[in-house]
């Protein structure tokens, strides 16, 4: 290695660019930090990170769990993967006890989804280093999840046509797919044409693998009949499509979605929540929202049904033998 001509003062492999520190290392830039000393820390703590510690064996877990899962779920399992690597750097697989596990539960209670998420991250970790044969047991296994305020946000249908009021023609067509299928909308974006079937629409759902298809009704009929019209790109292979023929980004109707309701006056409706208006409205007409959703139980279902009714029930009455109004002897 050639010696400094300047920033002398630097250990190895850490250079000062563009007012940040850096460790450089087989030709990447890992950043320190702004400032000399907190550089130095970071730096000290880089080099006094075990081999072969918890950093590494979340990078390699999570790379087998990439294969395995959703786009969406892979991208919050990295989110959990970075917050997970930054609270166990400083231990190895071997030194990860329970009590290390609770103590991250307990420290991100005022987010409980998201110490929920990296529960089930920290989790499966374990469960690869256990395949791996790194550790001889799960220290997450037992540790109970925080419980999660039901969402009971139910679309009414007088919102869902203001809403509706303010979209422009494509994305009225997806509201409409997520309601007349019931489906989450990645599945809903993804539909290719080969899956509109002589009997339906034809899905399997990217999050857990189900299989199923949405029988035609009139109402579902139409909404194809404006998808096909709305197609202009020769090469596109899915029901709709953006400028490039490609399915459309989930981020980019999202923020559309957004836009729509910010417009509407109506701030607190999710997307997602018309697929629980779906399921809502599919159970109150006598159907099978079990099925709708894909889901293997209706206790699953149950999460999703909102907008319950109060049942207004009667209570019993004495028999005629007895004279309520009569007095103890």
């Amino acid at each position: 290695m050639r010696p400094r001509k300047k920033d002398r003062h630097l250990p190895a492999c850490v250079h000062f660019r563009h007012g940040a520190y850096y460790l450089v290392k087989q030709g990447k830039w890992h950043p320190l930090g702004k400032d000399l000393g907190h550089a130095m820390a970071e730096y000290g703590r880089r080099l006094a990170e075990p081999k072969g510690g918890m950093t590494a064996l979340i990078d390699n877990a999570l790379g087998d769990l990439k294969q395995r899962v959703a786009k969406n779920t892979w991208s919050q399992y990295q989110a959990a993967g970075r917050k997970l690597k930054h609270m166990f750097a400083d231990l190895t697989p071997q030194q990860v006890l329970p009590k290390h596990i609770v103590q991250m539960k307990r420290m991100m209670r005022d987010t409980p989804n998201m110490a929920n998420r990296c529960l089930s991250v920290i989790r499966q970790v374990f469960d690869y280093a256990l395949e791996e044969q790194l550790v001889d047991s799960n220290p997450a296994v037992g540790v109970k999840r925080h419980a999660e305020a039901k969402r009971e946000r139910l679309i009414s249908t007088k919102e869902y046509r203001t809403i509706y009021a303010q979209c422009d023609e494509r994305l009225r067509l997806i509201m409409d797919l997520l309601y007349f299928t019931g489906q989450r909308v990645t599945d809903v974006l993804r539909i290719k044409l080969t899956d509109l079937l002589p009997e339906g629409i034809a899905f399997t759902q990217q999050k857990t693998g189900a299989r199923l298809v949405v029988r035609w009704t009139p109402e579902l009929k139409a909404v194809a009949k404006r998808a096909e019209k709305l197609r202009s790109h020769p090469k596109a292979t899915t029901m709709l499509h953006n400028r490039f023929g490609k399915a459309p980004d989930y981020s980019s109707i999202k923020l559309q979605w957004n836009n729509a309701t910010k417009a509407a006056g109506i701030l607190d409706a999710d997307m997602r929540d018309i697929r629980a208006m779906s399921g809502t409205a599919t159970d109150d007409q006598g159907l099978d929202a079990t099925k709708l959703l894909g889901h293997a139980s209706p206790l699953m279902t149950k999460r999703y049904l909102r907008g319950r009714k109060v049942p207004e029930v009667d209570g019993p009455s004495f028999g005629q033998s007895v004279d309520v109004g009569q007095k103890e002897e």
